[in-house]
């Protein structure tokens, strides 16, 4: 059985509402996001840099969410959520997929830094300002790309596990604008999944 170590309020979220939108078993390590586990001489062994997700499957252990998920549909559902590679979808797919660490989560770590992690006195106006600004940019084109679609390549896939987790992280922290209907109907719509409702809970 998969073993899932995770931490909440993490990229590890993800791979919890992959498990369970999958139904596959599993078995959670949870920890707080807190130096006192994460950075533990124990969680290091599993992430030389003391972060989740961490996945453990049998002999394998891997961490980074985005091969994860790939690593989770190749093995345990024959590519499951994820368009075959003669799709006309199957681009898309991968850009989304790939969008979101390339350019969401960049300024999202900005943000929670300046905001959560360092002490008021550490933050800076100017630097959160440019991340939040930069964020909102970044989210324009998945809002055009969410016109007359529920999902961002039409039906539920990995691509939205990807990249749905970071822009329901995005609207939290209010880079979500109000004009941005199509983003936030996909909020929404993410929310009432039970399996996102699960892993966002945990």
């Amino acid at each position: 059985m998969m073993k899932l170590h995770f931490a909440p309020n993490s990229r590890a979220g993800r791979i919890l509402w992959l498990l369970e939108e999958l139904e596959l078993p599993y078995e959670l390590n949870r920890m707080d996001f807190h130096p006192k586990d994460l950075k533990s001489d124990e969680h290091r062994s599993r992430h030389p840099l003391g972060r989740v997700p961490v996945l453990d499957d049998g002999d394998v252990r891997i961490f980074e969410s985005g091969a994860i998920v790939d690593y989770i549909l190749e093995r345990h559902k024959n590519g499951g959520l994820k368009p075959a590679v003669d799709s006309p979808f199957f681009p898309e797919y991968l850009q989304w997929f790939h969008y979101c660490e390339g350019m969401v989560m960049p300024p999202v770590n900005t943000i929670i830094v300046h905001t959560l992690i360092l002490p008021p006195d550490r933050r800076d106006a100017t630097v959160l300002g440019q991340a939040q600004r930069l964020l909102t940019k970044a989210l324009a084109p998945v809002e055009e790309a969410l016109t007359g679609r529920e999902y961002l390549i039409g039906d539920f896939s990995a691509a939205d596990v990807m990249l749905g987790h970071a822009v329901f992280m995005s609207n939290r922290l209010g880079c979500v604008t109000d004009e941005m209907l199509n983003l936030k109907g996909y909020v929404e719509r993410i929310s009432a999944r039970p399996a996102f409702d699960k892993a966002i809970n945990t």
